[in-house]
């Protein structure tokens, strides 16, 4: 008895060890899977386009130039779907990478009001961080459960229209449900496409990027207005919403008004519609190293309560001025209330630029 009572005792402590073993290196590899999954989006942010319409260019020169030639003809045809909607996909938006993608800071979405689905509406997305990594995870993807919190309402979250002149890439953004930031994408939205609709904006856009830092909550907004004319003239609610924690994934090197870096940044952004920023997050291997990663710091993005918008087809500037302050007053608010419950201490001030 003894003995059969020693061996038992061994065999559980075995038994113990392996699950543990097994446990650790499950964890080892769903950190290597989320790991996976921000960096194929870092590249797919910084090089896909590119690295897409080099190598179209290089197949047209080579004996399978027919494919390529085969693409373009399908590119000419499918220029302007960018502009109606786009054509997403609810499979690529529900790809389990997204999840890892997700856990990997984590990310998560708070609801705090009901969306009719009478109704359309302009989210307008603060801050802009480096590459609003919190806005695609929301937005473009389920990983976050949008659609569960929000039933009934489509999301569209809009970028630079010269990502949609880029050849693949086109295909993947608009597949997540990501149009073009321009009027006519978005009149077409919220004028023809029934209601339910809800266009992402990160209304900072590059000029905000250029002062994201950690520890920093400011958004550009004073003067950015135009998301608040189209919301006017098609009678689409507004929507602040505010991401604690955009500015915490990487580390910027900033550049004073007046130095030649910013005059660098600010030419880039008015004739190329972007502004190229020095910026790093982790190594692949160690997040003690400087690499392409972003830190994993936990994002929560917070969607307030909509703001009710008459249609006025011209708008006044009286009148677009007059909703502007109903705007950047209801995101004061909404950061005041909730910086407390996400790490920021009560006496922290979102500043307006």
């Amino acid at each position: 008895n003894f003995i059969s009572i020693y061996f038992l005792g061994t065999g559980s402590s075995i038994l113990s060890a392996l699950q543990d073993l097994f446990w650790l290196s499950k964890s080892k590899v769903e950190k290597q899977l989320q790991i996976i999954s921000v960096l194929q989006w870092v590249l797919t942010f910084l090089v896909m386009g590119v690295a897409c319409t080099l190598i179209l260019m290089y197949i047209l020169c080579t004996d399978c130039w027919a494919i390529g030639a085969l693409y373009l003809a399908w590119l000419v045809f499918d220029w302007n779907t960018p502009k109606k909607g786009g054509r997403r996909s609810q499979w690529v938006r529900n790809w389990a990478i997204w999840r890892y993608f997700r856990d990997y800071f984590p990310i998560r979405l708070v609801k705090t009001h009901n969306l009719l689905t009478t109704r359309n509406y302009i989210f307008g997305y603060h801050p802009h961080g480096i590459m609003g990594l919190g806005a695609f995870c929301n937005f473009s993807t389920e990983a976050t459960g949008v659609s569960q919190k929000f039933p009934g309402i489509r999301p569209y979250l809009a970028t630079l229209a010269g990502n949609f002149r880029m050849p693949i890439l086109r295909d993947y953004l608009m597949s997540g449900g990501i149009c073009p930031v321009n009027r006519d994408s978005i009149d077409y939205i919220l004028s023809k496409n029934g209601s339910g609709n809800a266009i992402i904006i990160v209304v900072g856009g590059a000029a905000e990027s250029l002062n994201c830092t950690p520890g920093k909550n400011s958004v550009t907004l004073k003067n950015r207005k135009g998301f608040v004319k189209l919301a006017l003239r098609h009678g689409a609610d507004l929507v602040p919403v505010y991401s604690f924690g955009e500015n915490e994934v990487y580390k910027q090197v900033i550049f004073e008004e007046g130095s030649w870096g910013r005059w660098v940044q600010k030419k880039f952004q008015k004739h190329i519609g972007f502004a190229p920023c020095i910026f790093h997050g982790r190594g692949l291997f160690s997040s003690n190293t400087w690499g392409l990663l972003p830190y994993s710091k936990p994002i929560t993005t917070v969607v307030g309560e909509p703001i009710t918008i008459p249609k006025i087809d011209n708008p006044s500037q009286k009148e677009v001025d007059f909703y502007h302050s109903i705007y950047v007053d209801s995101l004061i608010k909404l950061f005041d209330k909730y910086k407390g419950k996400f790490g920021l201490p009560e006496t922290e001030v979102l500043e307006v630029n």
